[in-house]
């Protein structure tokens, strides 16, 4: 199972919260990306129902996946 941190970090004169290299929008505040933050992280944990994804990749080939609803990562943020 995939585990992912979400952070809170300064970005674009407030707060944002981020995955990776993608940033949430921003906030004024640092509680409130972080209560964003932590809402991101629960939705993450929510089973849903299987579904055909369909992705480009970093060479720009196009990939067609099953993606399991049930499949879903850890997910907690990092204060």
């Amino acid at each position: 199972m995939a585990h992912i941190h979400y952070r809170v970090v300064e970005h674009d004169g407030g707060w944002a919260y981020k995955l990776g290299d993608v940033f949430s929008e921003p906030f004024r505040t640092r509680a409130m990306a972080l209560r964003a933050a932590h809402r991101a992280a629960a939705e993450q944990r929510v089973p849903g129902d299987s579904t055909l994804i369909e992705f480009q990749d970093e060479a720009g080939k196009w990939h067609v996946e099953k993606s399991e609803g049930g499949d879903r990562p850890e997910a907690d943020v990092v204060e």
